[in-house]
Parts: structure tokens; sequence; C-alpha cells
């Protein structure tokens, strides 16, 4: 086994162990995913257009000033990273200190847990793409206004079209609900393979709420794996 093998088998038992799970996925299902991952990495004529329509909207993101109040107080906007071409994408809620700070998603203890989450299925950062339903820290972290929602939801939007990921993993109560523009609870709304545009959506918790409640790490992990089972389809 490889060393890059071993620490991704490494990230994926500490996974494991930290959702307080003892299952195992089966060796013929981790050569599907390494697979996938090959088949994302691997250069496509598509990518590099793509990557450039994502900097020229990142350009307008940054020049964004809709929200007031988001935009005299942040430090920079944080439009998202990874890769332009990904199959999988993580949305979350909002920026947080440490995002607004470097300008980049999920860096924070919520990020490292993340980083955790998607190292669990063997992927890396870089092979998919991570952003935010805002791209501006709410002062505080308080949580998105409905009118800030909406004047942001444009980025995202194009953010998708542009990606066209095969599934997108919604982590939270905003992100879940402003992409299948419903009410339900993330409660509800998780075990359920949803649509957007023809892209399955999968909702899961929040890598903060797990922060603050480890005992349902055990019901991300099983979205996580489903997650996983459906990007062996894509």
């Amino acid at each position: 086994m490889s060393k890059a093998s071993k620490r991704s088998f490494q990230a994926y038992l500490e996974m494991m162990k930290l959702s307080g799970v003892d299952e195992l996925l089966l060796p013929s299902e981790r050569h599907v995913v390494e697979e996938i991952v090959e088949t994302a990495s691997s250069p496509a004529p598509a990518v590099s257009s793509s990557k450039d329509e994502l900097l020229v909207l990142s350009e307008t993101v940054k020049n964004c000033s809709l929200c007031g109040e988001l935009a005299q107080t942040r430090k920079q906007t944080v439009f998202g990273a990874g890769h332009a071409k990904a199959k999988l994408m993580f949305v979350g809620e909002a920026p947080g200190y440490d995002e607004d700070q470097q300008g980049l998603p999920f860096v924070g203890k919520a990020g490292q847990l993340l980083t955790k989450m998607i190292e669990a299925i063997s992927l890396k950062r870089q092979e998919v793409f991570i952003c935010n339903i805002l791209k501006c820290r709410p002062p505080g972290n308080r949580n998105p206004l409905p009118d800030e929602v909406i004047n942001c939801q444009p980025f995202l939007w194009q953010q998708i079209a542009l990606i066209q990921p095969k599934i997108i993993c919604a982590l939270g109560k905003f992100a879940a609900q402003t992409i299948l523009k419903t009410t339900t609870s993330i409660s509800a709304l998780r075990g359920q393979i949803h649509d957007y545009q023809g892209i399955k959506v999968i909702c899961t918790f929040h890598p903060s709420y797990l922060l603050r409640n480890p005992a349902d790490k055990k019901k991300a992990w099983e979205d996580l794996k489903q997650v996983y089972r459906e990007l062996q389809l894509s």
C-alpha cells in the first residue's frame, strides 16, 4: 500500500472512530472510489473553460455590495475552492472568522472536521468543490438573513452550473433548505436522495453542529456512506 493510500485509510479509520461506527466498507467498494478519483482529477477539455469562468465569477463576487452590512463588515469574500469539474460539491452556510481572514471556505475547526469527512471517503479537498450559500461572513457569525440568502443565491446557482457536479452534499439547515427550496428540517431531509436540476442532493449535519453534538457523528457517517455509494454510480 502506498503512503498516500495509508494516509487515506488512516483518515477513514479515524472518521469511523469519531462516528462510533464499527462497520467497514468492503475493499472492492474502496477500489471503485479510487477509480472515480482518478477520473475526476484527469485532464478534460472543459476544465480550463470552467476554471476561467469560475475565476471571472469570483471577481464579480469580490465586488458585490448587495448586502450593505456584509460588504462593510467583511474582510474579504469567500468564493469557494476546489476542482473546477468536481463530481462532488459541498455547500455550507456562511464563512466564519477564519474563513473571512483567509478567504477560503471551511478552514477553521469545522473545516478540519470536514477535511476528515472528505478523506474518510477516499477523496481529497482539491478533488471536490467547497463553498457556502453566503460568500461573506455575517457579523458575529449570526445566521444568514433571508434577504442575504436571496442576494447570494445567484452566485451559487452559477457555481453549480459551471462545475456540474454529480452530487451536492448540503451541510446543515440553511444549505439544504436553500438548495431544495423547502422549510423542512435537516433531520427530516437526511437519509434521502433529493434533486436539484438533475443533480443528486444529499443532506447532512453541518460540521459545526457535529462539533457541538458529537453523538450525531454516527448519523453523519451514514450520510457520507450514501454519498460514497452514489459516487460509485456516477
